[in-house]
């Protein structure tokens, strides 16, 4: 993102634009691209640096001033980095850090005067707040927030390559991820082989320090997460669905010294609370669907609509499913690829605007119409 964006730094431009003149005269006009100001930017902790950068460069390569609010859990990396940019000779008060309590320092943010734009990465709830408090003084707002993204396995996919994809979407990051496919739709045809394959691939990963080579998955961030995400699983079970591995934590591997969560594969509906709701953790579930319209009405079935992804051979269906469904971003035969040209944000309760590729650009400015009569 930061040499994406380094290259944009000097290719903002504006239009010019056609026009009926005024009162009879010939007129010119065009458009600028301005500076929203000072940008408070707060950052979750599953995914520090790699967000604060997603925020930071476009707020930067547009001429604008960032304050950034560091997650609790997750402060000292942008605290380092910082240090850096202070090293490499910004000048003093273009980037500034500011920890504390969200309920205190997010808080005094988003309520700020002064500040111009609020970009928030976090949970719909938080999000929800900042957008209230933006909203008595017309903060602009970029909001990436909750996610629940369905992953739909056609009957022609690739079965190899969709349920070891399938696996890193549910799996990543230990599963704190606002993107994670933790909703995996199979088709009847193939939904056993799913299972057991998700099955297995949760069976086969590694517990562990996130710097040791062999570890696959590492600890969740803190041991409320990791209540939290133990409790869903619980849910799970009392509500009916089946449990096809893990459901319990990691303490039985030897990994006392982090809030670890063996990998959860369940196989049920879609009207389970495991289904519903974000969890942030390893627990994924399977539905089996009947055809193309069942899957697309299962997928759209949540509050939230940040990510999809779809495993199919099929050329066309792959164009037709991508549209309808409620999304922001879809993948095709791969989990939710990521690049610093292309835009990212949700819909629905996962968010409010974009971030990345041009989009970012045009999230960080304001456009100005600037008329001349001739």
């Amino acid at each position: 993102s930061l040499r994406y964006y380094a290259g944009w730094a000097d290719k903002i431009n504006g239009e010019t634009l056609p026009n009926d003149g005024y009162m009879g005269r010939p007129t010119f006009a065009y458009t600028r691209r301005e500076p929203v100001g000072v940008i408070a930017t707060i950052i979750p902790w599953n995914a520090p640096l790699m967000i604060l950068g997603w925020k930071l460069a476009p707020a930067l390569a547009t001429g604008n001033t960032v304050i950034v609010k560091p997650a609790e859990d997750a402060s000292l990396s942008i605290l380092h980095l910082a240090r850096l940019i202070e090293e490499a000779g910004f000048p003093a008060g273009v980037v500034q850090v500011l920890p504390g309590i969200g309920s205190i320092t997010g808080e005094a943010l988003t309520t700020h005067p002064g500040v111009a734009k609020v970009s928030f990465t976090g949970s719909t709830a938080v999000g929800r707040r900042i957008l209230v408090n933006s909203a008595a003084d017309f903060k602009r707002t970029t909001l990436e927030l909750g996610g629940k993204s369905p992953q739909i396995i056609f009957g022609d996919a690739d079965l190899e390559s969709a349920v070891g994809g399938a696996a890193m979407g549910l799996f990543t990051n230990s599963g704190e991820v606002c993107a994670a496919g933790t909703r995996i739709f199979a088709h009847r045809s193939v939904y056993d082989a799913v299972v057991e394959g998700l099955g297995a691939a949760a069976g086969a990963q590694v517990l562990g320090n996130p710097f040791d080579a062999s570890t696959t998955m590492g600890p969740l961030i803190n041991a409320k997460q990791k209540d939290r995400v133990l409790g869903y699983i619980e849910k799970g079970k009392s509500e009916g669905a089946r449990l096809v591995a893990g459901g319990t934590d990691g303490d039985a591997d030897g990994n006392d010294r982090g809030h670890f969560v063996r990998p959860t594969v369940f196989a049920g509906t879609n009207d389970l609370t495991i289904a519903r709701e974000e969890i942030f953790g390893p627990v994924g579930i399977v539905v089996p669907f009947d055809d193309d319209t069942d899957a697309i009405a299962l997928a759209n079935d949540n509050q939230y609509g940040l990510a999809a992804t779809l495993w199919t051979t099929d050329l066309g269906r792959a164009h037709t499913v991508s549209a309808a469904l409620q999304a922001g971003a879809v993948a095709v035969n791969g989990w939710s690829p990521l690049a610093p040209q292309l835009p990212w944000g949700g819909v629905k309760a996962s968010g409010l605007g974009r971030e990345l590729g041009y989009e970012g650009i045009l999230a960080n400015t304001e456009a100005k119409t600037v008329t001349i009569v001739l």
